[in-house]
Parts: structure tokens; sequence; C-alpha cells
């Protein structure tokens, strides 16, 4: 069974020093874009916080999968979301948890932006034209075996989304400002096997965001903090 518990001294530090990152909220909304691809830009490794113990469930041992996700920022006037998703049921890895859109690398050749793109288009009718991808996270190993690229995408203006109801049951929003604020996350540690492992969890509303997508949010936050000032 899951127990919360407190983190190591790394995880008080990113607490302490939440002051880079919320200066973006006080800038003005036509300087934010500007401001996270240039904090994007030297993403730094991934993160010990992260699972990132190489373990895989049974019979993924060796799987690495390429993979990615969109994580798409929505500007609203003065506002500042996060769109994510409720996965459907009938997807077999991760169904019905919270994720952003996104999947598997079609080829080789294609790109983690034109992956994060054409699955945000096909999950959530989200087009390709409205979304200015900003920069990439560190990669995540999932436990289901897929190396995941986070890739940070820039919305400006509203827009209407349609789900696919095949791989997504429902779509909402974040306020970005709570995302980024360390204090709404929990970490939490259980038994795989005999080996022990942790995972984080940033509840919201009745919607319960855990394991890789908090992870990737909080790794989100971590960049963010080793920009440029």
């Amino acid at each position: 069974m899951a127990q919360a518990f407190t983190g190591p001294p790394i995880w008080q530090a990113l607490e302490l020093a939440r002051g880079p990152v919320q200066a973006l909220f006080a800038l003005p909304p036509q300087a934010r874009a500007a401001w996270l691809r240039e904090r994007l830009a030297n993403p730094p490794p991934a993160l010990v916080l992260a699972s990132g113990d190489g373990l895989r469930l049974p019979g993924r041992e060796n799987r690495s999968t390429p993979a990615a996700v969109l994580v798409p920022v929505l500007q609203r006037g003065n506002e500042l979301e996060v769109i994510l998703t409720q996965r459907s049921q009938a997807m077999g890895d991760h169904g019905g948890q919270v994720s952003f859109p996104g999947g598997r690398c079609d080829h080789e050749h294609e790109t983690a932006e034109q992956t994060a793109l054409r699955e945000a288009e096909e999950e959530i009718g989200l087009p390709a034209a409205r979304v200015n991808t900003l920069g990439r996270l560190a990669h995540y190993d999932t436990i289901t075996g897929y190396r995941v690229t986070p890739v940070i995408g820039w919305i400006e203006d509203e827009i209407e989304l349609v789900t696919d109801p095949h791989e997504v049951a429902a779509i909402f929003r974040v306020p970005l400002a709570f995302l980024l604020d360390p204090s709404n996350y929990r970490r939490h540690r259980y038994e795989l096997g005999d080996k022990p492992r942790h995972y984080f969890s940033v509840p919201y509303q009745g919607h319960y965001i855990w394991g890789a997508t908090a992870t990737m949010l909080l790794m989100f936050y971590h960049t963010l903090l080793g920009g440029p000032d």
C-alpha cells in the first residue's frame, strides 16, 4: 500500500526556491512565452525525484519504446492553465489515469515534437498550427517500458477541443500556478515485489494526478528553476 511521507532535502529545496518560477506570473502576458522558452533551453538531467530506477513490469524489462507527450500551456488573457486528459478505461497502459496527450513515436525519424503534436490532434482535436513548441524536458522512463520526452507547447487564447472517446474520457484544465507550487504535491512509497518505489501525486478538484504525469510536472518546475535569470 502506498504511504505518504516527508520528502528528502531536495524536496525541501524545491519548496524554498519558488521565487524564479513565480516571476513568470508577474510578467506581462506577451512576455511569458519567451521567458519559458529561455528557461527550457537547457533542461537539467532527469531528476532523482523521478522513479528513474530502471524497474519495469514483468515482461517489459528490456523495453524502452520512444514516446512523447505534449504539455499544453494555455494563455487566456492573464490566466495560464495546463490542459490534461483522463484516459479512457479501454486503454491498456495507464487506462483511466490522468495524462498529457501523447503516445509512442510512429517511426525512428519522427521527432518528439512531431509525435506530441500528432497525438494531441488525434486525442483532443488540438490543431498543430495552434501550438508553439517552446522546448523539451528531460526524458522520463516509465515502468511500462516507455522513454517519454515531454514537449512544452504554448497556446494563445481560448480553443475548442474534441476528444477521441476511444482514447480520452475527459479533458480538464488546471491553473499553472497550482502545478508550479511544490507544496501541492505529495510523495508516496510502495513495494513492487521486494523493491521499494516512490511516486508523486497532486490532487486537484476531484482529479488525481499522479505517477509519471505528476513527476513530469515537477520536472517542468525544476527546469524552470534551473534556467537563466
